[in-house]
């Protein structure tokens, strides 16, 4: 007979946070091959943990005790071997450089996966018996890009202030790129550029000077327009490739051979001044991410035991430290108040317009248990802004594990992982530059075909080869995506990436989990009917016992609300609570098993007998109200029904109607609670179609069924609701700046608990598809236009201005994103 074992994967991968990753197949597809395992397999949780391993083996071949130590050892031999880095690095200075640098590394042995990108963001997977970090930074450091410590860009961010103490050494040990450090591409294209005006100057103006004159600054300005462009194109050499930069290395080439010196030097003038104001319009957008790693102070005021205040740098706190954050001041660290109220303004993290009120907990120790089931009244993170109140707070995460840390650490890496324009266009270019080569090589056989000079066809070649580069191309979606993802986490949301952002804009669909989604999540005791025979304080004195062992919404309700109808009644001491996923929950209570659940529960499933028709009636009155209903029987005898209702949130149905504004032409609430109970929410809040009835696995085929005709996202929690949205084309996490698996398991992160803030992502993801598109087609636009045009005589000067053009619209077009208003509400 086959059993199954269930073990988290972080305890397996300790290294590893998102199920998809490699490592996670190469454990399952090890364990499957060991005797006696039948099946090794990934299943997203339904509470708790991102994700989970599932382990089908059979007990007579093997034990339970080897398959666990079989999976510890396999699972540790594969962290040992095989390492994951995400390096902030300095150095790259615009996505084609990106593309080299993660090219070069992915050419190293023992490199599986490499990706960088013009934020400045390196990620890695490597075999550590092939090759070591230290051999990664070697690489990276010939190519001229070097890892940032965060204490080195802590201390550059300090010292970058205008005047602040020490600013002229901000850049000493720096590699920026060059001897001017980070303005060095600038400076050597306006050299460039003075060179070619000079020598220009000489030779048109000036009769008398010698011939060799004006050849020589067109010379000098060939050096400082060609030094970068040929530190990339050796660079692809190496790699067996040719992009744009060789291709312009060589049209200069060419010109020069001709004697056009003068067109050389401007073709390498404008390729260079094009490439250093592309770098300075994707450093807007990298400094729009690395403002959101400014938000948190860089010291904090820590009480002392013996009542004394000290400042210590932030990395220094440790968790249980008491913090003081006075008036206006910035709050260090995530933590919960521990003494004083004040109002919070918790945009920079969560994006909400308004500050929110804070108060100290009730049960410190409790909050210390529990952090993540913190009340959000008294719950805080860093990079906030207090109001007019003193607090102090007690410190429940370390600085490099903040929340707002967690969100800049996955701003970066979102922009590692490619979109599906971006990943076509990569395709495109593989076809697209050796054609351009053929085509250009061909032509230079002209001559033989028309009656022109050789001359004249190896210039037409050459400008055909500037005229056909990919340039804008190649910058048009990284940008794009780059803008965008940037100015969701400023708008308190968190994009995983341009896969998500560009689908997240496609959806013509989507599914709303209830509980905590459309509705507030606390659902309240309405109505309380007792079985014949049964005191009512008596029932809610056994229902308030067994539910408070529990931390389902439902049961955390009983025992809230129900303290206040046990009257005199003594709680009994209930034990041993055993949850059934989707139906209810059983307890002892002295010797006597007591059931707390739906309806349907009782009398199938081995649990008899059925409901006794006075519960049945009362069920009956309970759902035609649209109450969720509970039964609770002792020792098989039914003790009474307990109807419960879950308010809708006030921002549900103008939420639904932006986003029905929006072009989003279906919305569908999925819920576990009676089809009436679902029918009566949807209809208060302004929706259609309601499903109701549906276990955690139910949702995963609704969701599969809506998947099979049209693009459908999935709102939830990111944790009862993890299976569904990973099913879903997109998933969608409300409230993830307090839950750590709400920010692992979903594609898209809605930092605060405000479901208002769905139609901003939306709408910005539209609007970034809609840029891309645009990116995408004034890009190949100039290229169709500019080939034949040099074919038919056009020269290398007005090819490469129109050429150099294009890449900078592209970028300033993407650029835009950072200024997006959500169209209906405002700024977000």
């Amino acid at each position: 007979m086959t059993q199954k074992l269930r073990l988290d994967i972080p305890l397996i991968l300790p290294d590893i946070a998102d199920a998809s990753d490699a490592c996670v197949g190469r454990l399952t597809s090890a364990l499957s091959e060991r005797a006696g395992v039948e099946e090794a397999h990934v299943v997203a949780a339904k509470g708790g943990a991102p994700a989970f391993l599932c382990i089908h083996f059979d007990p007579e071949a093997v034990s339970l005790n080897q398959i666990r130590h079989v999976a510890q050892s396999t699972g540790a031999a594969i962290s040992e071997r095989y390492g994951h880095v995400v390096w902030p690095v300095e150095g790259i200075g615009h996505q084609r450089r990106a593309r080299t640098v993660a090219e070069r590394l992915r050419a190293t042995a023992g490199v599986i996966e490499a990706e960088a990108n013009a934020s400045g963001m390196f990620r890695a997977e490597f075999d550590r018996e092939q090759v070591t970090e230290d051999v990664l930074r070697d690489t990276l450091a010939k190519l001229g890009v070097r890892q940032v410590t965060v204490r080195e860009k802590d201390r550059d961010h300090a010292l970058h202030k205008p005047g602040a103490k020490g600013e002229k050494d901000a850049h000493a040990g720096h590699d920026h790129g060059g001897i001017f450090g980070a303005n060095s591409e600038l400076i050597f294209a306006l050299l460039c550029g003075a060179l070619l005006a000079t020598g220009f100057g000489i030779e048109k103006l000036v009769s008398g000077a010698p011939v060799w004159l004006p050849t020589a600054f067109y010379v000098g300005a060939y050096g400082f327009g060609g030094f970068f462009t040929l530190r990339e194109a050796i660079d692809n050499v190496r790699l067996k490739k040719f992009e744009i930069d060789t291709l312009m290395l060589v049209a200069a080439a060419g010109a020069a051979a001709l004697g056009a010196w003068a067109e050389g030097a401007l073709l390498l003038f404008l390729f260079s001044m094009g490439h250093a104001l592309e770098h300075y319009a994707m450093g807007r957008a990298k400094r729009a991410i690395e403002a959101l790693a400014e938000l948190a102070p860089r010291t904090a005021i820590v009480r002392r035991s013996d009542g004394g205040t000290s400042e210590v740098p932030v990395e220094e706190l440790k968790v249980g430290d008491i913090i003081v954050v006075k008036p206006d001041e910035r709050v260090a660290a995530d933590g919960f108040v521990v003494k004083g109220t004040s109002a919070i303004n918790q945009a920079p993290v969560t994006g909400e317009s308004m500050p929110v009120d804070k108060r100290a907990v009730e049960d410190a120790e409790a909050a210390r248990r529990a952090p993540d089931r913190i009340d959000a009244t008294s719950r805080v993170f860093a990079g906030t802004i207090n109001g007019s109140g003193l607090i102090e707070i007690e410190v429940t995460r370390l600085s490099s594990e903040s929340t707002l840390a967690k969100v800049v650490q996955m701003v970066g890496e979102a922009e590692t992982q490619k979109s599906p324009t971006q990943r076509f266009t990569d395709r495109f270019e593989k076809v697209f530059v050796p054609a351009v080569l053929a085509l250009s090589f061909s032509l230079l056989f002209a001559w033989v075909v028309i009656d022109e000079p050789f001359r004249a066809s190896f210039y037409r070649a050459m400008a055909v080869l500037v005229a056909a580069s990919p340039c804008a191309l190649a910058i048009a979606t990284p940008s794009a995506v780059l803008s965008g993802v940037a100015r969701a986490a400023r708008g308190g949301v968190l994009v995983k990436g341009g896969a998500p952002l560009e689908l997240l804009g496609s959806l013509d669909a989507i599914a709303f989990d209830k509980t905590g989604t459309l509705t507030k999540g606390e659902p309240r005791i309405q109505q309380i009917v007792p079985a014949p025979g049964v005191d009512k304080a008596e029932l809610m004195a056994l229902a308030v016992a067994v539910e408070a062992l529990s931390d389902h919404p439902l049961a955390q309700a009983i025992a809230r609300d129900g303290r206040e109808h046990v009257g005199e009644a003594v709680l009994p001491e209930a034990s041993n609570l055993k949850s059934m996923t989707g139906r209810g929950v059983s307890a002892l209570v002295g010797e006597d098993e007591v059931l707390i659940g739906k309806a349907e529960m009782f009398g199938q499933g081995g649990i008899a007998p059925p409901l006794s028709q006075p519960m049945i009636d009362a069920i009956e009155q309970l759902r035609q109200g649209g109450y969720t209903s509970m039964i609770v029987r002792r020792d098989q005898k039914d003790m009474g029904a307990i109807g419960l209702m879950d308010t809708p949130r006030e921002a549900a149905q103008s939420t639904l109607d932006r986003l029905r504004a929006l072009g989003i032409h279906r919305m569908i609430m999925i819920s576990g609670d009676n089809q009436r109970v679902a029918d009566a929410v949807a209809k208060q809040v302004g929706l259609d179609e309601a499903w109701g009835d549906l276990m955690p696995e139910d949702k995963v085929e609704a969701i599969k069924k809506l998947r099979a005709k049209t693009k459908v996202a999935m709102v939830g929690d990111g944790v009862n609701d993890a299976p569904a949205m990973a099913t879903a084309t997109v998933g969608i996490a409300m409230g993830a700046a307090g839950s750590d698996v709400a920010l692992e398991t979903a594609d898209v992160a809605l930092m605060a608990d405000d479901l208002a803030h769905l139609p901003f992502a939306v709408g910005l993801s539209r609007h970034t598809r809609g840029i891309i598109r645009q990116n995408v087609f004034v890009s190949l636009g100039v290229v169709a236009l500019l080939v034949p045009a040099t074919i038919f005589g056009l020269g290398i000067g007005p090819a490469v201005a129109m050429h150099e053009g294009s890449t900078l619209l592209v970028v300033f077009n993407a650029l835009r994103l950072l200024a997006y208003r959500d169209p209906v509400k405002g700024d977000v």
